[in-house]
């Protein structure tokens, strides 16, 4: 919290029930003017308009403002005290509507994170028909989201395939991400001999290090492998695509990824899929361009579904 906040809760705190931020308007005109035909000039307001809200905020207040004189209006000794805390009511003010305009017009960033894959594969590429309908906004991407938690506010949304078990979030499931057993055409064609499906003994896989070891294709080569070392580990998934296309070996991934870098599908349905979920910071739910972000999202799931799911 700034000194201006402070100021401004402690006096708001001062302030009885009843308080209108507008008499406080009225209140700086006229200290400001001397007169009220030049307050109501500022304000654009009648003269017994102004008038009928200083009198309600001295009422509030039960504190004489002004004394009323022929030549104009000049303030008491308890106005002119308040006049700077009403200055620091009306910064917080000016502040306030600047930063709605801003907000209206859909300008500020939006950090987002997800999975490398749904970054690079999906996200990246629809990004400048986003732009050209929020040329103001400004997504940060993360995809190491395996130190990012919306809980600590390191991200404000995330396009994620585990669901968060804690923090004040805001869900939603948007779809299926499916995964295959992937390798180059070469390596595809050198294995042939070996039809026999399922079967994995002469193979060699491409799979996640030991920090990811708790993926679910991570898993599901562990269990294939039955203590056999893999040819390669990685830290992610563009260099498993990188290494499936150099033939080294077979690997767990995404259809949509696997199938845009050109490799060949050995087996379609090993059983990783993962749901796609949207999380948001709960009290960003609402924030217009949060929720621009969000609606992004949704849409180019949705659009992709049947590519995402394979």
């Amino acid at each position: 919290m700034n000194d201006l906040d402070k100021e401004f809760s402690e006096f708001e705190k001062q302030m009885p029930r009843g308080w209108v931020w507008d008499d406080t308007r009225a209140f700086l005109a006229v200290s400001r003017h001397g007169t009220l035909s030049g307050a109501a000039s500022e304000l654009n307001l009648g003269i017994a308009t102004l008038s009928r809200r200083i009198e309600r905020l001295e009422k509030a207040l039960k504190l004489p403002l002004f004394v009323r004189q022929q030549s104009g209006y000049q303030l008491t000794e308890d106005g002119a005290a308040l006049v700077e805390k009403a200055e620091v009511l009306e910064a917080a003010a000016l502040a306030f509507s600047f930063n709605a305009a801003a907000q209206a017009q859909m300008t500020g960033k939006v950090r987002l994170a997800t999975a490398e894959g749904l970054a690079t594969g999906l996200i990246l590429p629809a990004l400048p028909e986003f732009y050209k309908k929020y040329p103001d906004l400004t997504i940060e991407l993360v995809t190491d989201i395996a130190t990012v938690n919306l809980h600590r506010r390191d991200a404000d949304l995330a396009l994620r395939m585990v669901k968060p078990e804690r923090g004040n979030v805001t869900l939603r499931r948007l779809g299926i991400l499916g995964y295959g057993l992937y390798c180059s055409p070469d390596y595809a064609t050198q294995r042939a001999i070996n039809p026999i499906p399922g079967c994995y003994e002469n193979d060699d896989f491409i799979t996640w290090s030991d920090m990811q070891a708790h993926l679910p294709a991570a898993q599901w080569v562990e269990r294939i492998l039955q203590g056999r070392e893999p040819v390669l580990t990685t830290t992610s998934i563009s260099t498993q695509v990188v290494a499936a296309k150099a033939g080294i070996g077979l690997a767990v991934l995404p259809h949509f990824i696997a199938l845009d870098a050109g490799l060949t599908c050995i087996d379609s349905n090993i059983d990783v899929s993962q749901p796609i979920y949207l999380v948001i910071q709960s009290d960003l739910a609402q924030s217009r361009r949060t929720r621009a972000v969000a609606n992004f999202l949704v849409d180019l799931v949705s659009r992709n579904s049947t590519r995402l799911h394979g």
